[in-house]
């Protein structure tokens, strides 16, 4: 293992920072906003800080005093990605102020000058003049960069989430480590040995593992539902009235179960909702939606993660953390390809 302090740019609850020290890498601190995060990031990342400052306002020399003077610097950065999302298409998102936050992780790149950057996002950051600019300023700071849209079941992650992932480095060219995956983890395969639930109810032995209520037609309509079916198999009478129009048609994939032999899909911030997307439970024995401890295992998140306190635990406050995380497989993949790009290095130059 190569000697790699990182900073962890909008850590959230900690998915990037977990998946980088899985690969050896020291993340000295990670920093966000969100309060609500700090107990999840320091309770399971040993020896990392968090950071209750805006990436926005927070001073160049400070993130800079992370790092030891013997070790290579990593950067990374995952910024909000809200108003790159295609849940906004067709919103107002100019005045977010989300906006430039890109533009003051591009800052503390040109004012600390890591050997190694990584960033990532949704696939549609592409589109956008911040995210070009971003790369450009990486450009003319002479960094070597890889970028890609990534399939997480290519990495094994039980889930069908694509993200855009940018690797920079100073030392020369960088790349992802290949898939390593051929055939994709189930649903099943990640979260079926867990203990059955129904509506409502709390694992007694982990505070996560708990589902919410349905109200007695949620109930109806889930019982009626089939794994990868939609809501245009329940009868006429269970179904919503903004399905009832024609607009609502083209939107099937809500009120949904998951396949057990699939993949699931990606997890949002209201993964732990039936209404909220295709997040009913595979197991047509549990009629609910899926745990939040189902949901952070699908974004790969160790069994054993803890994100607030069991007596302080909301369905909205974890919901969002786990729908916002960088899946820890990611960070670990991330991880892995840096190392392996020193490793590379290291080789080339023994060689010579």
């Amino acid at each position: 293992m190569h000697q790699i302090d990182a900073v962890d740019l909008f850590c959230g609850a900690g998915g990037l920072t977990a998946g980088l020290l899985k690969t050896g890498i020291s993340v000295r601190a990670g920093y966000d906003i969100d309060l609500n995060c700090e107990y999840a990031y320091q309770t399971n990342n040993k020896g990392a800080v968090f950071v209750s400052e805006s990436v926005e306002s927070v001073e160049i020399e400070d993130v800079a005093a992370w790092y030891r003077s013997d070790r290579i610097k990593l950067l990374a950065g995952c910024a909000p990605c809200q108003p790159f999302s295609t849940y906004n298409q067709g919103k107002d998102t100019s005045t977010d102020r989300k906006w430039p936050l890109l533009y003051s992780f591009e800052k503390l790149i040109k004012g600390i000058k890591p050997e190694l950057v990584t960033m990532e996002n949704v696939p549609d950051v592409t589109k956008h003049k911040v995210y070009h600019d971003f790369v450009k300023g990486l450009v003319d700071e002479d960094y070597h960069i890889w970028e890609g849209t990534i399939h997480c079941v290519d990495y094994g992650l039980p889930q069908q989430r694509r993200r855009h992932v940018l690797l920079a480095s100073k030392l020369g060219p960088i790349s992802m480590i290949p898939k390593t995956h051929a055939k994709p983890k189930t649903v099943k395969q990640a979260i079926g040995k867990l203990p059955k639930l129904a509506a409502g109810e709390c694992d007694p032995k982990d505070p996560l593992h708990r589902a919410a209520t349905l109200s007695p037609i949620n109930l109806k309509r889930i019982m009626l539902s089939k794994p990868g079916g939609t809501w245009k198999d329940w009868p006429q009478s269970l179904r919503a009235v903004c399905h009832q129009k024609t607009s609502g048609k083209t939107y099937p994939s809500v009120y949904g179960r998951m396949r057990g032999d699939e993949p699931g899909p990606t997890m949002t911030t209201l993964c732990y909702g039936f209404g909220n997307g295709r997040f009913g439970h595979y197991d047509e024995d549990q009629n609910r939606a899926i745990s939040l401890r189902e949901a952070a295992t699908l974004q790969s998140f160790p069994k054993t993660y803890k994100f607030m306190p069991p007596e302080k635990i909301t369905f909205k406050a974890v919901g969002r953390m786990i729908g916002n995380a960088v899946p820890v497989r990611l960070g670990e993949i991330i991880g892995l390809s840096i190392q392996r790009h020193l490793d590379e290095l290291a080789k080339a130059k023994k060689a010579d």
